[in-house]
């Protein structure tokens, strides 16, 4: 609704190009389309949506590959709908068909997917227990997404979560095998040291993403931090989302037990803010407008 890309670039283009122009270009996580707004308003060039997000905010569910594709297609249709940022969406494990994940995701106006080398019952990057499949897996995954590519602007990256359980070098070697599948930028899930991020990127030689997320096991890096390790992409996948739903909390309980918001209007976005980032006047004057003339028409159909 806010940004108006230009037509003959695509959000695989777009996607491209911001990353040339920021280093680490900054993901920010947005669970729908107004936080999408909210993100464009703040300024990132680039946004996310979160296989996560869409299981927890959507669907009430865990991160536990419960969600379908078409769940995530549902979210990535109205996220695009209103902004021309760039989206990368997470694909989990591509819901057994990579090849029609990469194409439906295109349709709907995704920059780029990831696909991770986990098992179909995949767990958070950052939680124990993960199993992954055999190299030679991912890289049939890869090479399938990628003919799926309808549009050659569109990304896929790979995610490898091999670190935690085989280590740093099995790590680099399976990125290095999806890189020769095709994949544009590899995710190395859950890296706790800025030198494992130099290594991946030195090894790979594609964009290499970090992901920046709270409360696992990646420490809070700095842009300035990242970019001397050679990280072209920083993820923040669910940040607004934890602060979104500790604020809504804290709302709840305060009615609930003073029978009053009054306490907490303070911590709430004002009604001109909220109407500012929706662009509420010129919607107002558009739909009128459109109103006005589906009314002339109306009585023209009449009168004949």
């Amino acid at each position: 609704m806010n940004s108006s890309p230009k037509k003959d670039i695509s959000p695989g283009q777009r996607f491209r190009n911001a990353l040339r122009r920021e280093k680490p270009l900054q993901l920010a996580g947005t669970i729908n389309a107004y936080s999408a707004l909210l993100a464009e308003k703040a300024g990132f060039r680039a946004i996310y949506l979160s296989g996560a997000g869409v299981a927890n905010a959507s669907y009430g569910f865990p991160d536990l590959g419960v969600t379908t594709l078409e769940n995530v297609l549902e979210d990535v249709r109205r996220i695009t709908a209103v902004t021309g940022l760039p989206l990368l969406v997470d694909a989990d494990t591509a819901w057994g068909n990579p090849k029609r994940t990469a194409r439906e995701m295109i349709r709907v106006g995704a920059a780029g997917i990831h696909i991770e080398d986990q098992v179909e019952a995949k767990r958070c990057g950052h939680r124990p227990n993960k199993q992954l499949v055999t190299q030679k897996e991912m890289v049939s995954r890869i090479r399938s997404a990628c003919s799926g590519k309808i549009d050659p602007g569109f990304v896929i990256m790979a995610r490898t979560d091999a670190v935690a359980g085989e280590g740093i070098e099995a790590g680099i070697q399976r990125a290095c095998a999806y890189r020769d599948a095709g994949a544009d930028m590899i995710f190395a899930e859950a890296l706790t040291g800025l030198e494992q991020y130099r290594q991946f990127a030195a090894a790979v030689k594609i964009p290499v993403l970090a992901n920046i997320t709270e409360f696992g096991k990646t420490p809070l890096y700095t842009t300035r931090e990242l970019a001397g390790a050679n990280v072209a992409l920083a993820l923040y996948p669910l940040s607004a989302f934890r602060a979104m739903s500790a604020a809504a909390l804290k709302v709840y309980q305060t009615i609930r037990e003073q029978g009053t918001q009054a306490e907490v209007v303070p911590l709430m976005q004002t009604r001109a803010e909220l109407y500012e980032v929706l662009n509420y006047e010129a919607c107002e004057k558009k739909f009128d407008a459109q109103f006005a003339e589906q009314n002339v028409r109306k009585q023209k159909r009449k009168s004949k």
